[in-house]
């Protein structure tokens, strides 16, 4: 399983996957329960590369992941998501190692906290292309 988590400058859990440039990438394909977790790939997106404008017809850095983890993400972002093979799943955890570690550990994590943003995305997603 490989998990990205959208972040801001690679410490914190970052809102608005869509807009998210900076991803911490764990691939947990040999992970074991009692073994150390994994460091992280960070992946640093160019602008054409942002999910919120990526159309798809060319490989992308995060293609073969099966969930993203964001602190907020609009209808659009996450049906595009599914298209493409991956879940998305939202939270109020900031920090990206708990996150990790409490969903390996099957413990949920905190809902996320209430966003603008994605209130306007609402808005955007209506004229989506996803």
């Amino acid at each position: 399983m490989k998990i990205a988590i959208a972040t801001k400058d690679f410490e914190t859990v970052s809102s608005h996957a869509g807009q998210t440039r900076q991803w911490l990438v764990y691939d947990l394909s040999n992970h074991r329960a009692n073994q150390l977790l994994p460091a992280p790939r960070r992946v640093n997106l160019e602008k054409e590369q942002v999910l919120h404008v990526f159309e798809d017809k060319e490989p992308h850095p995060l293609d073969g992941i099966d969930l993203i983890v964001a602190a907020s993400a609009g209808d659009g972002f996450i049906r595009h998501m599914k298209k493409r093979g991956t879940e998305v799943l939202l939270t109020g955890e900031t920090d990206p190692a708990l996150a990790i570690t409490r969903i390996l550990a099957g413990e949920a994590l905190p809902d996320p906290r209430f966003d603008i943003t994605t209130a306007l995305c609402k808005v955007r997603d209506l004229f989506s292309r996803h």
